[in-house]
Order: C-alpha cells, then sequence, then structure tokens
C-alpha cells in the first residue's frame, strides 16, 4: 500500500514539474515570454489583398523568430465575411489563453463582439486594414490599428493619371473631344477605404484640371468577378464612350481588364487600381493597367508582427515603428506609384 502512495507521489510531482517546465518555457523570470500565441481572423481570406498580406505577415513571423530566437505561434482563421463568425473565432482565441490578437475586421461598425470580452480579458489586439469606429478602439490601451490612408491613396491613384494627362491629354481623352469619359468601380459600401479613395481620386483630378464626364459608376465589393460583370454591361451600354475605369482597388480593375479582353475592346481604355497584388503588378508592366498604388507589404506585415510581440511580452514598440504611430494606435503603412507611363504600351491595352 505505500508504495502505491509513494508511485502516485511521484506521478503527481512528475505532472507538476511538467507544468513549472512548460510555464517557465513561456515565460522568463522577468515575465516576458519566450513564445507568443497570436490568434489572426480574416474578413475573407479568399480577398487578394488579404491573402497576399497575410503571407507577409506569415513569413515576417518566421523572419522575427529567427532573428530574435523566439517560438511565434500564428493561428490564423477565416470568418468568411460573417461578423458572427468572427466573434466566436475571437472568443475561442480568448478562452484559449492567446496572449494577443490580429483582427481583420467584418464589419469595422460592429466590433463589439471582439472589443467586449478583450476588455473583460485584458486581450492586446492589433486590428488591421479596416479601422474600427473611433470610441471602440479607444477603449483599451493595448489596442492598435495598421493600414493605409486612404486618402493618400487616392490622391496617388489620381497622380498616376494627372501625369498621364500632361504628359499628353490624348493618354486618357481617346476621342480628342476635350473630356475624359470615365466609369467608377467602388468597393464595399460603408468601408472607410471606398468612401475616402472615391472622393479623393476624383477630386485630384478635377483639381488637376482634368475634365471629366462620369458616365456610370457601381459597386463590385472589391471582386473581380463583380467588376467584371458591371464593366462587360458598360460597355455594352456605352459602346465606345469609356475612355478611364478608375477602380477603388486592384482586383476590380483587373475585373475590368477581364470584360474589355472578352469584348474585344480595343480602343486602349485606360485604367487604374490600387494594392499593388502581383496580378496588378503583371498589367502594370505588361501595358494592361495604367498604373496602380502599391502598399508596402512587407512594412505592414513588420508593423502587425511587431506591434503584437510586444504587447504580449509586455515590451516597448520598437522605436522605428513607435515613431509612426499617430494617437497612441495608429500606424499608417507607405505607399508607393507603380506606372507604365514609361512603357512603350502606353496607348494599348494589349
Amino acid at each position: 500500500m505505500l508504495k502505491k502512495k509513494n508511485v502516485f507521489v511521484i506521478i503527481i510531482l512528475i505532472i507538476v514539474g511538467i507544468g513549472i517546465r512548460l510555464y517557465y518555457a513561456h515565460n522568463t523570470g522577468s515575465g516576458q515570454k519566450e513564445s507568443v500565441r497570436i490568434g489572426i481572423s480574416l474578413y475573407k481570406s479568399d480577398d487578394t489583398f488579404i491573402s497576399d498580406l497575410r503571407k507577409s505577415i506569415e513569413e515576417y513571423a518566421k523572419e522575427y523568430e529567427r532573428k530574435n530566437k523566439i517560438k511565434i505561434y500564428l493561428e490564423v482563421v477565416d470568418a468568411n465575411d460573417n461578423q458572427s463568425t468572427q466573434n466566436r473565432q475571437v472568443e475561442r482565441f480568448i478562452a484559449l489563453g492567446y496572449d494577443v490578437l490580429c483582427v481583420n475586421p467584418v464589419d469595422r461598425t460592429d466590433t463589439s463582439g471582439i472589443i467586449n470580452p478583450a476588455v473583460s480579458n485584458k486581450t492586446p489586439v492589433v486590428f488591421f486594414n479596416r479601422k474600427p469606429m473611433e470610441g471602440d478602439i479607444k477603449r483599451s490601451d493595448n489596442f492598435y490599428y495598421i493600414g493605409s490612408d486612404p486618402k493618400e491613396s487616392a490622391v496617388l491613384e489620381g497622380s498616376i493619371l494627372l501625369e498621364a494627362y500632361k504628359k499628353d491629354p490624348k493618354i486618357l481623352d481617346l476621342n480628342g473631344d476635350g473630356v475624359v469619359n470615365y466609369v467608377l468601380l467602388e468597393g464595399e459600401p460603408g468601408h472607410q477605404d471606398s468612401i475616402v479613395r472615391t472622393e479623393w481620386s476624383i477630386k485630384t483630378l478635377k483639381d488637376g484640371g482634368i475634365p471629366l464626364n462620369k458616365i456610370d459608376g457601381g459597386i463590385a465589393n472589391w471582386e473581380r468577378t463583380q467588376s467584371s460583370a458591371l464593366m462587360e454591361m458598360w460597355l455594352l451600354n456605352y459602346p465606345e464612350q469609356i475612355e478611364l475605369v478608375i477602380s477603388n482597388n486592384d482586383d476590380m480593375a483587373l475585373g475590368a481588364i477581364d470584360a474589355i479582353e472578352r469584348l474585344s475592346e480595343s480602343r486602349g481604355i485606360k485604367l487604374v487600381g490600387i494594392d499593388g497584388v502581383p496580378a496588378a503588378i503583371q498589367a502594370v508592366n505588361s501595358g494592361k493597367l495604367l498604373g496602380t498604388v502599391a502598399v508596402k507589404k512587407d512594412e505592414y506585415a513588420k508593423a502587425v508582427i511587431e506591434i503584437a510581440v510586444a504587447n504580449a511580452r509586455n515590451r516597448q514598440i520598437p522605436k522605428e515603428i513607435q515613431e509612426r504611430i499617430t494617437d497612441d494606435r495608429y500606424y499608417l503603412v507607405g505607399q508607393e506609384i507603380l506606372s507604365s507611363l514609361s512603357k512603350d504600351s502606353l496607348y494599348s491595352n494589349n
């Protein structure tokens, strides 16, 4: 009986010892973690820009591990464009004790299902791509937002067209009547990027002195297939009238190109987009896309991981990132113009 009791005690001690070792493997004596678990929820994983950004985040996480000798566990889940699904994902991450969450909200105006449990459990959250309402994100000092400045995106997009028009008005004014006839492809209703990009891209052109005439416009929800269907309809409804396509993002611009090619439209309609996704960069290089505003995804990914890990480990955010943060919580990622203006294919989409 005594032997059995001793064996039981030994087993208990082994279990406790393993638990202590696992705890110290996760935490140093100073309370700073040697491993970090990050739960990432994407609004929709088949969004081209988000998918591309996810890869950059995963790559930088590995780079961070190598440089800092710390293990980063990433779990990436897809909300499938459903806010209720995302709320459950966040609740699960918190219940499992994840150190920090990175959330690309489905609905930026309804983030209470993310914010309430995070505040209650003092879980840091890095929001990205879709900015929560100001009152929501300020509910905790451990909430941050990372994204590009939509106004800057739009102004840069407009600058591509201004440069083309100044070089030769015929680049945009295909029929030479002194007015540029355009259609506008808008992203998701209510999304801050869609609203601001639409306003400031047109304002930049008007302020730059380009005479514009809007033929039509429509919402394509950032999607290539939806924009392709819209563009095909416009080409059929307004034969030989459209000279320019202004798109809130690259995927919709690429969808418009699909429709142009499908209908064998050969007048040289110009198109511009925003994001700098690989397919758009290829289209710029081939002359099918006049230009795109590329978000610096390596910088984006670095900011997400560095801010997330710093909060999880109770450390200072690196100085070069901290200096770019405004109002203690907003980090705006850099952007750059990619244009086919210097190419011989400028006057043709072929």
